[in-house]
């Protein structure tokens, strides 16, 4: 019941978005946003995600095999592409990661580290974007960086509550670690497996690395959707409105991932001194090309449905359909064939043949039949008071 209220709340957070931001500045921005794309525009978005695909695919690769799992590349890649598309077209943008950890972890044999290695490459991938993000956004002037230096105080204040309550989990965790207790145990295993997928030697720069290429096309995917929409602004200018936005797409509330991202865009452009509705006009080319860029996973969805459907129609033992065998002699299924003469379907049995020898042929005996002598016995009725019994 929680599960279902909160799923209706962020479908509803994010249309809710969605309507104020079109109530203040109409559709006409919206509509912009499909009107601007042309064919170079989606070919490089094509391809740009194509490398981020890979990217995404081969941290993934490195995280579950940190955790001991087997996972290729070619299978990390269908299966990224397949959780991109269903991401892009289903409410809530998360479904299709689910499925994806599911997949493998019962591939696997094991579910539940299936789920973990897939939270915890989705997790570096946020860890960087929240990083790079928040140091532009410090550093470069923007609308973000004007509003903190407003708030000066308030921001402080934020800041140390947020590093004591860093400081108090670990702590907090470092105790739990020592218990016997479930928790405990979970809590071991949880920073086990965070040290051997994203903090080793082995995997942490290759992760790092991953990420930021994964971020860099993000942002080249935006800065395509801008030039479209006709935005003369630098790179400079756009880079902190740009990071803001793909922050604003992590939040739990949206519908396909749209919603905070519009919302974003439209009071960050408008903030910083541009147009809002270019803004709003931006943030739906970009959504428009993250969903073409995602368009391969269609066909694999649709590649493995077919086959998924091929595999319910043969027979379990030849691995073949008998339905759709023919008979090398009549051309037709020897399940089913056609009588030329009366036009109807004939079910033909085929006798076994006996894999045992020939043998001679015996005599047959046929026993005599034997007279049956039938004997009438006549029962007296007993005498009990006059009744019969």
């Amino acid at each position: 019941m929680t599960r279902s209220i909160w799923a209706w709340a962020r479908l509803l957070g994010g249309a809710g978005i969605l309507a104020v931001v079109l109530w203040r500045l109409g559709t006409g921005a919206f509509l912009d946003g499909l009107r601007v794309l042309d064919t170079g525009a989606l070919v490089t978005a094509l391809a740009i995600g194509a490398a981020t695909t890979v990217l995404s695919a081969w941290r993934w690769c490195l995280v579950a095999r940190g955790l001991g799992m087997k996972l290729s590349l070619r299978a990390a890649t269908a299966d990224y592409y397949q959780a991109l598309f269903l991401n892009a077209a289903l409410p809530g943008g998360v479904l299709g990661d689910v499925g994806r950890a599911v997949r493998h972890g019962r591939d696997e044999g094991d579910l539940g580290r299936g789920v973990r290695a897939v939270v915890l490459e989705r997790t570096a991938g946020q860890l960087v974007l929240l990083v790079v993000g928040g140091l532009v956004l410090l550093l470069v002037p923007s609308p973000v960086l004007s509003l903190l230096k407003d708030h000066a105080a308030g921001v402080a204040v934020t800041g140390v509550a947020v590093l004591v309550a860093g400081g108090l989990a670990t702590i907090a965790m470092r105790r739990l670690r020592r218990g016997a207790s479930r928790a405990a145990r979970a809590t071991r295993t949880g920073v086990a497996e965070i040290r051997v997928s994203l903090l080793s030697r082995r995997n942490g720069p290759a992760v790092l690395i991953a990420s930021a290429a994964v971020l860099a096309g993000h942002l080249a995917t935006f800065l395509v959707a801008a030039r479209a929409a006709g935005s003369a602004a630098s790179l400079l200018q756009l880079a902190p409105l740009l990071l803001l936005a793909l922050i604003a797409m992590g939040l739990p509330v949206n519908v396909g991932g749209w919603g905070p991202r519009e919302g974003v865009m439209a009071w960050a452009f408008g903030a910083a001194g541009l147009s809002a509705a270019q803004g709003l006009t931006i943030a739906v080319a970009y959504g428009i090309l993250a969903f073409v860029a995602a368009a391969p996973g269609a066909a694999i969805v649709l590649l493995r449905v077919m086959a998924r459907s091929r595999a319910r129609e043969l027979d379990p033992v030849t691995g073949h359909s008998p339905m759709r065998e023919l008979n090398p002699v009549t051309g037709h299924s020897p399940m089913r064939e056609l009588n030329p003469v009366a036009d109807t379907v004939a079910v033909r049995a085929v006798a076994p043949v006996s894999p045992a020898p020939v043998m001679a042929a015996r005599p047959l005996i046929v026993p005599a039949p034997i007279p049956v002598v039938r004997r009438t016995v006549v029962r007296q009725p007993a005498y009990s008071g006059g009744v019969a019994a």
